[in-house]
């Protein structure tokens, strides 16, 4: 009988911790970053519909397990995009075991017309191999575009164009919840920090 109240106390116990690691992770308590913006409680973000460079149509939820960092630009940026994902890389390679499996970064381009599906493969590919990229038409750039906030316009620049865009990273948990954004500014140590505090957590 002993035994048997040990065994559902342990139980017992064992759900009440698990509520409590569910309960941690809740926008209503809140995250602390140090160097990041919690997100938990901001409205973008929720949902996505785009193509990978494979054809594929990817959504929030073909990620859901991953660790899932976002960052909007286009192959041609001069400074901006490729600093980000050598940021990106860098970041990978500074979480350890577990971390750096769930770490997921996807590129989403601004510029799908000249962001062709292969030439979007190999740029993303050229800073990480597990890196990935989704596009799609104009107008469906354009909604995820606002479904995140992000700022974006065509400058011309002689006889082409360029693209002045927002330069924020955001990251998901493992359950698809939008919980910090990173900026610019941060280097790769500083962001590392903030993803292990959000993998220790959620």
């Amino acid at each position: 009988m002993n035994d048997l109240l040990t065994r559902r106390s342990v139980v017992a116990g064992m759900g009440v911790l698990g509520l409590g690691l569910l309960a941690g992770c809740s926008p209503a308590r809140g995250l602390e970053f140090k160097y990041g913006k919690n997100m938990s409680n901001e409205i973008l973000g929720r949902k996505f519909s785009l193509r990978d460079p494979q054809g594929n149509v990817r959504t929030l939820s073909s990620f859901y397990g991953s660790m899932l960092m976002v960052f909007f630009g286009f192959t041609q940026c001069p400074a901006i995009c490729p600093t980000t994902l050598a940021r990106a890389a860098q970041i990978r390679k500074l979480l350890r075991g577990r971390d750096r499996d769930l770490f997921q970064v996807v590129f989403i381009t601004l510029d799908p017309e000249r962001d062709t599906p292969e030439v979007l493969d190999a740029y993303v590919k050229a800073f990480d191999p597990t890196f990935t990229a989704l596009t799609g038409t104009p107008e469906e750039i354009d909604a995820v575009a606002r479904e995140f906030k992000v700022f974006y316009e065509k400058v011309p620049a002689g006889d082409t164009y360029t693209i002045s865009h927002s330069s924020t990273s955001y990251v998901y948990d493992t359950r698809g919840t939008l919980r910090l954004s990173l900026g610019h500014s941060l280097n790769a140590q500083e962001c590392a920090e903030d993803l292990r505090t959000l993998m220790e957590i959620c």
